[in-house]
């Protein structure tokens, strides 16, 4: 969306005649006015950042306020979400729906401009942003989206997925070990539609960066592959600003950063330039002397009429974007059907009608690892779902995620199926939400299952905004064994359960694991964990147990007996052994109910009738078995249930030495079992 205005580079930024200034002033108070009457916030980055972020919504920014989904906009992050009452300025005067109002509602409660930037709450917010580095990696995911769609979507005669991913960082966003995996990825995978707006102020909260952050930053990005564009007075040249971003738009084979060397606070006679104006409101005095010193004479959230009619042009420039884009794609649509199904489709999480009927149906004798299993199940997915594509953390050989014959995603054509993320697990949950929050696609990551820990950050971010991101995540436990406890997870899977809006899943067999596939993509609103098994589990014959379709309400009966004295729950490769268990106590006339609970969470949230007929109230001796900690298992097995698992760090050895340790067996669970239940 370029303007090719020239901009009047007047540091007397309260001439009423320079409309750039005035506008730019216009975005400094309005910000500075939502911080001081919430009396909290962020100043520092809104005053200083203020120029480039005019320029490029003003001049480069390819958006319709009136249509904020409108699908092939430009997708602006702000990492830096700390700086969220700039964002808010810049969304009201541009005429998004966000209210006056809404904006002298900063960080209250039910407003919808919350402290930080929200997913699909406020209109315009890309991305859910302040735990520093997420947006950076967030905005990686949002470009592979689009050359991933460009891809699919795109003929010769119409490009109709041709747009830029921009996103706003600060010092402490690079600073975060997370930003350095996902910019290393994007300069390998050369994603030129990237462009990072690096405010480079020298200011964090404890004061200047030289405190903990010298090193050269324009060096390291240029080591990763990025083209490096530096602005040396972003408080006044808005020339060199307008042509940093051109340059950047220009260079396709790699992504760009432009280093703009900025004043935090700028306007702030005793703050700016200080750690001062980053973390508080300025104060009434302050602000009040800000104000004087920008010369602007006028209460608090003043918008200048001349100010408001040059925002509006932006906006209708884009309304009139949009119209040409729908009137090039309708045409499109009737070429090219098959690509307006899977861009329906794609935004839509519609699956093809024969979906279920296509996956794979394993039989008894066909006994493997769920892992394996899963794993056929996802390259079925993947023959048949166009938009669906993901990647590992270089372990696909392990966790059998590898797409066959898809090929290696290729960040400049957008082909290949295969993302490729490296040892680099935190970027790639956080690049997986930033497909997601992108739309169209459905996408996956896969890595060990201990691994989580480096990832959960992003999980949890994509549980809170409803992304329905897809883990796979192998080598679930003990079972692990030779590689020891630094590789077993112990408390993952209940720190996962704990996570609100993420689906847990631990399926018991390959039945089990490809319902657990089926579920993972009809979740639209939810990410789903799917945690299989390095070791093989026995196919269960399902002609004599319960249906593995019962996976879907989170647990189900397996296997009943009649007038049952005690109930055996328990998850994944423990299920086999809750059967073998139920067996033994079969010999000692001591009848058992065995529940599948491969997923806790979900069948928490069934109704309590159902709930009722798999787990009855009247029973009051319940059992649980999983080769995982036992805290949180209370709320299934009550005060008087039995819990059988692993409290303490696993150990190396091969796995059967491993459950033997830890009193996972047949005959140490019948063994306590007996002396559990009340003699007869």
């Amino acid at each position: 969306m370029q303007n090719n205005q020239n901009f009047q580079n007047t540091p007397n930024s309260g001439d009423r005649q320079n409309i750039d200034w005035l506008c730019i002033n216009t975005i400094r108070t309005l910000s500075i006015d939502a911080v001081q009457k919430a009396n909290s916030g962020h100043p520092g980055l809104p005053m200083g950042a203020a120029p480039f972020a005019y320029v490029l919504f003003q001049n480069h920014l390819k958006f319709n306020p009136k249509s904020p989904n409108f699908f092939d906009r430009d997708r602006f992050v702000l990492s830096a979400g700390h700086g969220s009452a700039l964002l808010y300025s810049l969304l009201h005067l541009y005429n998004y729906p966000l209210t006056m109002d809404d904006v002298k509602n900063f960080r209250q409660f039910g407003s919808k401009t919350p402290g930080h930037p929200e997913f699909a709450h406020t209109p315009g917010v890309e991305a859910t942003t302040g735990p520093l580095g997420q947006g950076c990696a967030n905005a990686v995911g949002m470009a592979i989206a689009e050359r991933k769609l460009a891809y699919l979507l795109n003929t010769p005669e119409s490009s109709v997925v041709d747009h830029f991913t921009y996103c706003l960082v600060g010092d402490g966003d690079l600073m975060e070990g997370i930003s350095a995996e996902a910019c290393s990825l994007a300069g390998h995978l050369k994603l030129g539609k990237l462009i990072y707006l690096y405010d480079s102020n020298d200011i964090s909260l404890d004061g200047p960066t030289s405190l903990s952050f010298t090193e050269d930053v324009a060096k390291r990005y240029e080591a990763y592959g990025w083209q490096v564009i530096t602005v040396k007075d972003a408080d006044h040249d808005l020339n060199a600003i307008d042509a940093a971003y051109t340059a950047a738009k220009k260079e396709l084979s790699k992504p760009s950063i432009i280093i703009f060397k900025t004043t935090i606070g700028y306007g702030s006679p005793n703050k700016q330039g200080k750690s001062a104006a980053h973390g508080s409101p300025l104060g009434p005095d302050e602000v009040a002397l800000s104000k004087k010193t920008l010369n602007w004479n006028h209460e608090a959230f003043f918008v200048p009429t001349e100010a408001s009619s040059k925002f509006s042009e932006a906006g209708m420039r884009g309304e009139k974007l949009e119209s040409d884009w729908n009137a090039k794609t309708a045409s499109w649509k009737q070429k090219n059907p098959e690509k307006q199904s899977i861009l329906e489709n794609g935004l839509h999480q519609t699956l093809p009608s024969d979906f279920d009927s296509i996956l794979p149906q394993f039989k008894i004798g066909e006994d493997f690892a769920t892992r394996e299993s899963a794993g056929k199940t996802l390259n079925a997915i993947a023959g048949i779902v166009p938009y669906f594509f993901g990647g590992d953390a270089d372990l696909s050989c392990s966790t059998n995620t590898l797409i066959k014959d898809g090929g290696s995603f290729d960040g400049v054509s957008g082909s290949g199926k295969n993302i490729h993320y490296g040892v680099r697990e935190h970027a790639m949950a956080a690049i997986a939400n930033g497909i997601a929050y992108h739309g169209g696609l459905k996408t996956y990551t896969a890595t060990f299952f201990c691994f989580t820990d480096y990832m959960k950050p992003s999980i949890r971010l994509a549980a809170m905004n409803h992304l329905p991101v897809v883990h796979v995540l192998t080598h679930d436990s003990i079972g692990l064994g030779e590689d020891g406890p630094t590789h077993q997870p112990v408390e993952h899977l209940m720190a996962l359960r704990g996570i609100p809006n993420l689906i847990t899943m631990r399926p018991c067999d390959s039945n089990e694991a490809r319902e657990a596939w089926k579920f993972a993509m009809k979740s639209t609103k939810a990410p789903v964990a799917l945690v299989l098994s390095r070791q093989k589990l026995k196919t269960l014959d399902r002609s004599k147990l319960g249906s593995e379709s019962g996976l879907h309400q989170g647990a189900y009966v397996l296997s009943d007996r009649p007038n049952f004295q005690a109930i055996l729950v328990a998850t994944g490769s423990e299920v086999g052994l809750a059967l073998e268990v139920q067996q033994k106590l079969d010999e000692k006339n001591i009848p058992t109910r065995v529940v599948s609970m491969p997923s806790m969470e979900l069948f928490l949230k069934q109704d309590s009738s159902l709930q009722e007929k798999v787990i009855p109230s009247a029973c009051k001796k319940i059992a649980s078995i999983e080769a995982g900690i036992t805290l949180g298992w209370a709320t299934i097995t009550g005060k008087n249930g039995l819990n059988f698992g692993v409290n303490d760090y696993g150990t190396s050895a091969p796995a059967a030495k491993i459950y033997e340790k830890f009193g996972l067996t047949t005959g140490a669970i019948t063994e306590r079992i007996l002396t559990w239940l009340p003699k007869p």
